[in-house]
């Protein structure tokens, strides 16, 4: 039996059972009885409606998972890499074009079988519990848009990537380390600019109270930026947030228009000033370094997988190939992976808790972001008593009952 395909088996049936175990754990830890912090923000129907909303979706993922993890399993023992190996290079093609056919085809095969289940989120659940606003016709730009993006995009940096394997011996996994990381940093620039506008419309904030309170905050905190815009999240949903994006000078702040109308100037603001504190304590910085660092870890493991002929076998592939290398590295490395994610959402949510002590110590409305939080929660029918593990695994924000919590003591 082949190590390497014994490992992979493990992972990906390993993975399943301790999804399946995590999130019935979730499940059944939710409380039914509604905690005392939410009387006034939450009904007994609703707070039913929220219990239901999670087991549907737990469900959902546990039934998703289990028809994709015998697919996965299936098509790598019958061969099925080898099969899209052969079709692309039945071309005749170059290694870069040839791993481009291969990895898009995969790739496309993925996105088709996700389609079904992505139909069944969106129209079946989501529009049961009041949330979907997604016409057809939008979720169906979506996936085109998306599609567009992920091959050119994706398709461009995967070419250099294999260009410098090719081209550059042993040093490859640092010349690719240092343009993905490049190309990150180029891709926010342009996100706010080019790509984002191509799923939402944004406008700049109107004058009024909501635009003043937030300048004279952000003045207040000497924290410049481009403007403060609203998006039209409602075209998709009713689920409310915000966020920032950029660097420096060309920081925007953006809302949702599902955000603004649910919540009052205080709880805006309280919102904002906890985002801000993310930049002010450096937590974006900190966590863009933890990022590239994270991006050269990986390159240096796959570098040492690089047409490894035993990680071939197991896929049953005929030749080998340094972007089929890639792909099925990404078998190998995914519990690497889930280990730095623990300690990253760990170190997340320090910086939750930092950013609301930031808030409530500059903005001084501790009542405004609790009550922001509580909207926040019961808008989006969020589960607010987590299993612990589901939270040590998953969550990258501390339960709402915890953070509420500590804004009260340190107010």
């Amino acid at each position: 039996m082949n190590i390497y395909l014994v490992i992979i088996l493990f992972i990906i049936v390993g993975n399943y059972f301790l999804n399946i175990v995590v999130e019935t754990l979730n499940v059944r830890h939710a409380k039914t009885d509604l905690p005392e912090e939410y009387d006034g923000y939450y009904d007994a129907e609703k707070y039913k409606k929220a219990q239901n909303y999670l087991k549907e979706n737990t469900r959902f993922e546990i039934t998703a998972d289990t028809i994709t993890t015998p697919i996965t399993v299936a098509f790598i023992l019958i061969g099925g890499f080898n099969f899209v190996d052969q079709i692309g290079r039945s071309f005749q093609f170059g290694p870069i074009p040839t791993g481009l056919i291969f990895a898009g085809i995969l790739l496309l095969a993925s996105q088709i079988i996700s389609i079904p289940f992505s139909i069944y989120s969106t129209f079946v659940i989501e529009e049961k519990y009041g949330f979907n606003r997604t016409t057809v016709r939008t979720f169906i730009l979506d996936i085109v848009k998306t599609w567009l993006l992920s091959a050119i995009i994706g398709g461009t940096i995967f070419s250099i990537i294999l260009w410098f394997f090719h081209k550059t011996g042993d040093l490859a996994w640092m010349y690719c380390w240092v343009v993905v990381v490049l190309f990150q940093i180029v891709l926010t620039f342009l996100a706010p600019i080019v790509i984002l506008p191509l799923f939402n419309k944004f406008y700049p904030l109107g004058d009024g109270e909501l635009k003043a309170a937030i300048e004279d905050y952000a003045g207040s905190q000497a924290f410049k930026m481009k403007g403060i815009f609203k998006m039209d999240a409602s075209k998709r949903s009713t689920k409310s947030n915000a966020f920032f994006i950029g660097f420096g000078k060309f920081r925007r702040i953006v809302l949702f228009d599902t955000l603004i109308k649910k919540h009052t100037v205080d709880e805006l603001v309280s919102i904002l000033a906890h985002e801000m504190g993310h930049y002010k304590k450096k937590h974006i910085l900190k966590s863009i370094l933890i990022s590239i660092s994270k991006t050269g870890l990986m390159f240096f493991v796959v570098s040492l997988f690089i047409n490894n002929e035993g990680l071939f076998s197991a896929f049953k592939m005929q030749e080998t190939s340094i972007y089929a290398s890639l792909i099925f590295f990404a078998f190998l490395y995914a519990p690497i992976n889930m280990v730095i994610s623990i300690f990253s959402r760990i170190l997340s949510r320090k910086y939750e808790y930092e950013a609301d002590s930031y808030a409530v110590g500059t903005y001084r409305k501790p009542e405004s972001m609790i009550s922001a939080l509580k909207k926040l929660t019961v808008d989006n029918l969020s589960n607010l008593t987590p299993h612990p593990l589901k939270v040590f695994l998953s969550y990258s924000h501390p339960p709402v009952l915890e953070r509420i919590d500590s804004i009260r003591r340190m107010s």
